[in-house]
């Protein structure tokens, strides 16, 4: 595949990467472990750790290969494997509720030893209802995530064509609230574990929500770029009305991508596994100028969150989606841009000086990749609260059909305009106020909400 890339296009990343902050935020190994299901748990978890094992044990080394040869820094390794609700059905069925937490565990221990820094797939769909093997799995997500360092969790509550399972949700916030309390002496760092979706891709290489879906090769490579700081470089460096912002972020994206691209299918050839998406996120990092709030004032915003902020931050979504999928015919997963509230510098600056409000968050939210992502809140929120935040953002995903998330952070002891420090790439951030007024008896009517109008289409 090296003959799809020039000499020049390499050496155009060299020098994005050195002076502009470009990196792949993470390569994902998706690993199909349905076949791993037995109805004797102690079978399920070995079958498990061996399939694993077996496909992902080299990824490490050769992703530093990769990442040495061509100097392009690549955060993180990360694993996704099947949803995990259907693997532990079988055993689950024989009474065995508990094997949720075992098989947590046991993702925990493996990826530790083969050097992986996440492992996605504990996880389910409960767009329309709850299996018993849902239902196992959701009432261990709390002690699952407070007792393991690298198993991520995710939900997908909700799609277009399905419509809004409120039961899901009002179970979510709880699952939610109950985290942050098992894991509040880590300021509630077990819920940055846990995301709640709508639209949920089957091939999303990107923490929480990664999952190896259906319809996936038995393995596959995946890769998320990052290259927030590039587009922010290039607009500080030229002019010109919307129009022309628009080309240049289009034309930046595109370099990013192939750079993106370049990296997948070197890993793919190295492990010799199918390469499957580039997902074309701009992921910001906490580290200043790798931030989407400081691109968008940049492009003339005062203070992300200032009047235009949705309008520029669409700019810039559409912008990259169009630029990525000129570069490469293998786009999936998110792809678009990430308002993460403390993993961006810029994003946790305008919260303290006032311009960002959760509800202007949530109106951004309507045109960029994600959601609520990263948002810490205070830890007397409650649980129907919670919930009700995030039926909010979910009914945005279902009706726009489009992939939106939400991730809350309930930090006890915290109170609105206090300061959160997560640390590293999980960055800090001022608490956010959620409201004054309650929510619980919409909540708690629970039921199916319908899908909406658009969902017919044929």
């Amino acid at each position: 595949m090296s003959s799809m890339f020039s000499a020049e296009e390499i050496l155009e990343t060299i020098k994005m990467v050195s002076a502009e902050n470009l990196d792949i935020r993470t390569v994902t190994l998706g690993i199909n472990i349905r076949s791993c299901a037995d109805s004797r748990p102690d079978k399920t978890l070995n079958n498990i750790e061996e399939r694993i094992m077996e496909e992902g044990k080299n990824l490490h080394d050769k992703v530093d290969e990769v990442e040495n040869r061509y100097g392009i820094p690549i955060v993180n390794r990360r694993i996704s494997v099947s949803p995990v609700s259907d693997v532990i059905a079988p055993a689950v069925r024989e009474g065995y509720k508990d094997v949720a937490v075992e098989a947590a565990k046991t993702l925990d221990n493996v990826a530790e030893e083969i050097g992986i820094d996440f492992v996605g797939g504990f996880s389910t769909r409960v767009e329309k209802g709850i299996t018993e093997s849902d239902g196992a799995l959701l009432k261990n997500i709390p002690k699952s995530l407070s007792n393991t360092e690298r198993v991520c969790s995710s939900i997908n509550v909700a799609t277009t064509n399905s419509g809004i399972n409120m039961n899901a949700i009002k179970m979510a916030g709880e699952i939610i609230k109950e985290t942050g309390e098992k894991t509040a002496s880590e300021e509630g760092i077990g819920c940055a574990k846990l995301g709640i979706f709508s639209n949920a891709p089957p091939d999303n290489p990107f923490m929480p929500g990664a999952t190896h879906g259906p319809g996936e090769a038995s393995s596959s490579i995946s890769v998320a770029i990052s290259g927030p700081g590039v587009v922010k470089s290039v607009l500080e460096k030229e002019g010109g009305d919307l129009g022309e912002l628009y080309e240049l972020i289009k034309r930046t994206s595109f370099k990013i991508a192939r750079s993106g691209e370049l990296i997948g299918r070197k890993v793919a050839n190295e492990l010799d596994t199918d390469f499957n998406i580039v997902d074309l996120s701009l992921a910001p990092t906490p580290a200043r100028g790798d931030s989407i709030a400081e691109i968008i004032e940049e492009m003339g915003i005062e203070s992300c969150g200032a009047p235009g902020s949705t309008a520029a931050l669409a700019i810039l979504t559409d912008a990259v989606k169009k630029g990525g999928a000129m570069a490469s015919s293998y786009v999936g997963g998110l792809s678009g841009s990430f308002i993460p509230v403390t993993e961006d510098s810029g994003m946790s600056n305008s919260i303290k000086k006032g311009s960002m409000s959760l509800e202007k968050l949530e109106a951004m939210s309507s045109v960029c990749s994600v959601g609520l992502d990263m948002v810490p809140i205070p830890g007397d929120t409650s649980a129907e609260t919670i919930s009700a935040i995030i039926s909010d953002e979910i009914s945005i995903g279902v009706i726009n059909n489009k992939c939106t998330g939400v991730r809350l952070i309930p930090v006890e002891d915290k109170k609105a305009g206090d300061t959160v420090e997560f640390g590293g790439l999980l960055g800090s951030s001022p608490i956010l106020d959620p409201s004054n007024f309650g929510s619980d008896k919409f909540v708690k009517r629970m039921g199916r909400i319908p899908s909406p109008i658009n969902s017919l289409k044929n």
